[in-house]
């Protein structure tokens, strides 16, 4: 049987735009998010969001392609960039790539491109579209920039399937692995959707927090005064790696990767299936293929998206798996400190995760100040908690009635 290991990690978000100060941040309960910069949005209803700022992908593409390349493309660049250097992976023109792959999942992609130039097609004509366009704009490009970046001749993929995207380009990975297909795989999740058209869209159908007025604590999961999520972006990716691979070079290791579960709602477009059932599946799923008692489970980054319907589902399906272990699990959202970051947010989670199993503490749920009925679980309150944490696994559900859950173990140097 094949082990799966991290032992790298990378993260730019509206937390920071290095791991290290992501974890720090979460920890703290820092919020990245705040009013609007990349546009003025005064004429929309919600003018808050997790941007990612002052960011410089600087040596992580080369400057020629970066200055064609979109947003989330820079994103996933960087956060590889990151995850490599972190590893200490041998990588490049010297190394023979062809079990070295790339899973990054991407949501929507280049939004923000795709509508600027239907104004330019609009206003200026055809000839005025950049032949770069397309190539920039389609999601998998993240996958594909990466893999050009090291060398990478193995499975080259991206997972497109909502909020899920992330979550499900790591899951996607670890099966690859697991499978002999790679003995390498780049994964995780990467998304730039803030624009006009993006806040809009997402507005219209009530899914945002019109909080404007205090951005700081517009993202409350689980908190009973939450009014909706907030957009973010960013991209978290790490280094999946065959155990006696990462063992022979010497690699440090954060934590193995023993689970996956995947599953449909097969309910609604956006609603998710009543009590999480379609949750409850995918974490069952996940816990099954790791081998794990419900008993062991210590820790869970939840979806927690800071929606009604969400938060109470996702607490109803943890209830139903675990019974009477559910109280005893520290779970947390760190979507109320870099909001929700579609389909880049199981990336970043996985990389908390792995960060919470490797260091022994969980981060808190900023924002969380009333208790809902409806939601009666440990949402690790107020302050980081420290705890050993012998499983954790971290959940992402979207549109579409998509499920993904990822299981990670405390790795004891064996």
């Amino acid at each position: 049987m094949r082990r799966i290991v991290i032992t790298g990690v990378g993260m730019v978000a509206p937390t920071g735009n290095d791991t290290k100060t992501c974890w720090v941040n979460a920890l703290e309960g820092r919020s990245g998010i705040d009013r609007i910069q990349l546009f003025d949005p005064s004429a929309l209803p919600v003018q808050i969001a997790g941007e990612v700022r002052g960011f410089e992908v600087g040596e992580a593409m080369d400057p020629k392609e970066a200055n064609r390349a979109t947003r989330f493309i820079k994103f996933a660049a960087g956060a590889a960039h990151q995850a490599i250097k972190d590893s200490g992976l041998p990588c490049g023109e010297n190394v023979n790539g062809d079990h070295y792959g790339v899973s990054i999942g991407v949501g929507l992609g280049g939004l923000w491109d795709i509508e600027e130039n239907a104004y330019i097609l609009k206003d200026k004509g055809p000839r005025r579209i950049s032949p770069f366009f397309i190539p920039y704009t389609i999601a998998n490009m993240a996958s594909g920039v990466v893999s050009r970046m090291y060398n990478f001749k193995g499975p080259n993929i991206c997972t497109t399937t909502a909020c899920t995207s992330g979550t499900h380009g790591v899951g996607e990975a670890f099966m690859y692995i697991k499978n002999g297909m790679a003995d390498v795989m780049l994964a995780g999740g990467a998304e730039s959707a803030l624009s006009p058209l993006g806040i809009a869209a997402f507005a219209v159908m009530k899914a945002l927090s019109t909080n404007n007025d205090n951005p700081k604590e517009a993202s409350r999961p689980f908190d009973m005064d939450r009014d909706g999520f907030v957009m973010g972006e960013g991209a978290g990716v790490m280094v999946l790696e065959e155990y006696e691979h990462a063992k022979k070079r010497g690699a440090k290791i954060y934590a193995e990767m023993v689970g996956y579960g995947m599953s449909g709602d097969a309910y609604h477009i956006t609603s998710p299936a009543p009590e999480g059932e379609g949750a409850q599946r995918c974490m069952k799923m996940a816990m099954a293929s790791g081998g794990i008692n419900a008993g062991e489970v210590d820790h869970i980054n939840a979806h927690g998206t800071s929606t009604k319907l969400n938060d109470a589902y996702e607490s109803m399906a943890i209830s139903r798996v675990f019974g009477g272990d559910a109280k005893d699990i520290s779970i947390c959202s760190t979507k109320a400190v870099t909001g929700h970051c579609l389909g880049a947010a199981g990336g970043i989670e996985a990389v908390y995760t792995v960060l919470a199993v490797h260091h022994g503490v969980v981060p808190p749920t900023a924002n969380y100040k009333t208790p809902d009925p409806e939601c009666p679980l440990d949402y690790t309150v107020g302050a980081p908690r420290e705890r050993k944490i012998r499983y954790a696994l971290s959940n992402s559900f979207g549109f579409g009635g998509t499920n993904g859950t990822v299981a990670f173990k405390h790795f004891d140097g064996k």
